[in-house]
C-alpha cells in the first residue's frame, strides 16, 4: 500500500511540473488557429516490468492535431505494437488510443520544441486480456524540411495507476519514443524556402545559403563589413580595411603583425620591426630596418654592411662615411674625421714623431724630436736634455725628470685628478681637438713613470635619463683611455669606468655646478710617490 502511494505520488509531481511548463509556455508563439496537423509515426515502448510485464517493442501509429492558438493545440492518437509476456513469451496485441493537449515554442534553430499532458485507454488481447486506463507526458520537437512538412521527435511517459495484466498494481510507469513526419494543412507554418527563419512573403533574399545569419527581412548581414557574411565568418570582429580569407580572417602577407588592406608596406623583409601602418622602422636611419639591424645606434652618415653595423675599412676608429681620409696606414693616430694627427705641429704626423710633445716653435728633427740644446725650453726647472716631458705648461709641479705630478696625496691618499681643458662634443664621446695639450701632458707623464697604474673615471651631471649618463661617462672615459693609449700608454696599465651622475663635486642646481660635475678624473690605482 505503501509502494503504490509513492507511485501515485510520483505521478501527482509529474503532472505539476507538466503544468507549469505549459503555463510558463503560454506566452511562446507557434503555429496558426485552426491548422490541422497529420502524422504518421513509429514507436518504441519499454513497459514496466514489475507490474505490466510486457517486453519493450517496435510499434507504429498515427495522429490528427488542431491549432486552437498559435500556442495551444489538440491532438488524438493512435497505435499498434506486437509484443509477448515476459513470463511466458506469449504474444500480446496493445493498442493505445489518447488524447493530448500541447504548448509549442516559438520556432528558432533548433526547431518549433513542445510540451504535453493527456490522457490513454490500452487494450490488451492475445495471451493477456484487458484494459488500462493512464496519464501520459510527452516532451518533443518539430523540425521542419520543407513547405509543410516537418520531421517530429517525441519522448513520452505513461503512469498506469492500476495495470489490468496485474492483480497487485501498485501503478506502472511506461517509457517510450516516437519518429514521425507531420503535413500541416488549412494554413500551416509559412512557406520558409531558404530556411533562414524569415518566411517567403516577408523575405527579401530569398536563396540565402544555408547557415547565412540574416536581419529581420531574411537578407544576409556582415557585421565587420568585410565582405563574408556573419555565420560563416570565422573572424566576425575584422578591423575596417583589412582583407580577409574565405572564412572571413584578415591575412598578413608578410607576417609583419599589420593586416593586408591596412599595411601600407605589404612586402616588408621578414624581421623587420614596423609601425602602426606597417612600414618598416630605421631608427638610426642607416638603410637596415629595425629587427634587422644589429647595431641600432649607428652614427649618422656612417656606412654599414648588411647586419646594419659600420665599417672601419682602414682600422683607424673613424667609420667610413665619417671618414674624411680613408686610407689611413695601420696605427696612425688620426683626428674625429680620420686625418692624421700632428698633435704638437711640429710638422711630424705623430705616426711618425717620437717626440710627440714638442713646444711649438721647437726645431725638431726628421723623427719629430728638437734639436739637441740643452736648455729649459719649458721653465720648469728640468734642463731638456733630462726633461722628460719637455712642454710642461708654465707653473705645473713637475717631479725630477720634468713631468707633472698628477697626483696630490693628502694623509697617505692620493687625490682624484680632474682633467680640466678636457672637452667633448656635446651628447658625445668625442674629444674636442682643445683636449689634446693636456692629455699629451699626463701622457708624457705617464710614460715617464711606467710603475703607474691609474683609473680613467667619467662623470656627467643629472640632465637627463640616468641609463644614458652611465653609458656616456663610460663612453668618455673610454675615449680618454684610447687617446692615452694612441700616445703610447700601455692599455694594461689603465682601466675606464663611468660613475654617471653618481658623484657630483658641485650642485647640479646651476649651470656652473653642472658644468663642473660634468668631468673626467684619473684616480691612482698603484706606483707613483705624488706629493
Amino acid at each position: 500500500m505503501m509502494m503504490n502511494s509513492m507511485r501515485i505520488g510520483r505521478a501527482a509531481a509529474i503532472a505539476v511540473l507538466a503544468t507549469a511548463v505549459l503555463t510558463d509556455l503560454s506566452m511562446a508563439q507557434a503555429g496558426k488557429a485552426g491548422q490541422v496537423e497529420v502524422s504518421a509515426f513509429g514507436t518504441f515502448t519499454k513497459y514496466d516490468n514489475s507490474d505490466v510485464g510486457l517486453d519493450s517493442k517496435l510499434g507504429s501509429g498515427g495522429r490528427l492535431g488542431l491549432y486552437l492558438s498559435r500556442v495551444f493545440s489538440i491532438e488524438a492518437s493512435g497505435d499498434y505494437t506486437e509484443t509477448n509476456q515476459s513470463a511466458t513469451a506469449f504474444g500480446v496485441n496493445v493498442a493505445r488510443i489518447g488524447g493530448t493537449l500541447f504548448a509549442h515554442t516559438r520556432s528558432s534553430i533548433f526547431g518549433s520544441p513542445y510540451v504535453g499532458i493527456g490522457y490513454t485507454r490500452s487494450f490488451y488481447r492475445g495471451a493477456a486480456e484487458g484494459n488500462d486506463n493512464s496519464g501520459h507526458l510527452i516532451l518533443g520537437d518539430r523540425i521542419s524540411v520543407g513547405g509543410r512538412t516537418a520531421l517530429r521527435i517525441e519522448a513520452r511517459l505513461d503512469y498506469v495507476p492500476n495495470s489490468a495484466l496485474s492483480a497487485t498494481s501498485e501503478g506502472a510507469f511506461n517509457f517510450g519514443g516516437a519518429l514521425g513526419i507531420s503535413i500541416f494543412t488549412f494554413g500551416g507554418p509559412p512557406r520558409d524556402a531558404d530556411g533562414d527563419l524569415v518566411v517567403d512573403r516577408r523575405d527579401q533574399c530569398p536563396d540565402t545559403p544555408r547557415g547565412i545569419h540574416v536581419d529581420t527581412v531574411g537578407c544576409p548581414t556582415d557585421g565587420d563589413g568585410d565582405g563574408v557574411f556573419d555565420g560563416p565568418d570565422q573572424c566576425p570582429d575584422t578591423p575596417a580595411g583589412a582583407m580577409v580569407d574565405a572564412v572571413g580572417c584578415p591575412t598578413d602577407a608578410d607576417s609583419d603583425g599589420v593586416f593586408d588592406g591596412i599595411d601600407v608596406c605589404p612586402n616588408t623583409p621578414v624581421g623587420a620591426a614596423v609601425d602602426a601602418d606597417g612600414c618598416p622602422i630605421d631608427s638610426d636611419e642607416d638603410g637596415v630596418f629595425d629587427g634587422i639591424d644589429q647595431c641600432p645606434d649607428t652614427p649618422q652618415d656612417a656606412e654599414v654592411n648588411p647586419e646594419g653595423c659600420p665599417l672601419d675599412s682602414d682600422e683607424d676608429g673613424v667609420f667610413d662615411g665619417i671618414d674624411q681620409c680613408p686610407g689611413t696606414p695601420t696605427g696612425v693616430t688620426v683626428d674625429e674625421v680620420g686625418c692624421p694627427v700632428d698633435s704638437d705641429g711640429d710638422g711630424v704626423v705623430n705616426a711618425l714623431d717620437q717626440c710627440p710633445n714638442t713646444v711649438p716653435g721647437t726645431e725638431v728633427d726628421a723623427n719629430g724630436c728638437p734639436v739637441v740644446v740643452d736648455r729649459d725650453s719649458d721653465g720648469d726647472g728640468v734642463m731638456d736634455s733630462a726633461d722628460r716631458c719637455p712642454n710642461t705648461a708654465p707653473g705645473q709641479n713637475v717631479d725630477a725628470v720634468g713631468c707633472p705630478i698628477l697626483f696630490l696625496v693628502e694623509e697617505g691618499v692620493a687625490r682624484p685628478l680632474v682633467l680640466k681643458g678636457v672637452h667633448f662634443q656635446t651628447g658625445r664621446s668625442a674629444l674636442t681637438q682643445d683636449s689634446y695639450t693636456i692629455l699629451n701632458e699626463v701622457s708624457a707623464s705617464l710614460l715617464a713613470h711606467p710603475e703607474v697604474r691609474i683609473q680613467v673615471a667619467g662623470h656627467t651631471d643629472i640632465t637627463g635619463p640616468r641609463s644614458l649618463n652611465m653609458r656616456l661617462s663610460l663612453q668618455r672615459a673610454q675615449s680618454v683611455m684610447a687617446y692615452l693609449a694612441r700616445q703610447g700608454v700601455d692599455p694594461a696599465r689603465m682601466e675606464a669606468k663611468g660613475y654617471g651622475p653618481d658623484e657630483p663635486i658641485a650642485t647640479n642646481a646651476t649651470a656652473d655646478g653642472r658644468a663642473q660635475n660634468r668631468r673626467v678624473e684619473l684616480r691612482l690605482i698603484e706606483g707613483g710617490s705624488g706629493r
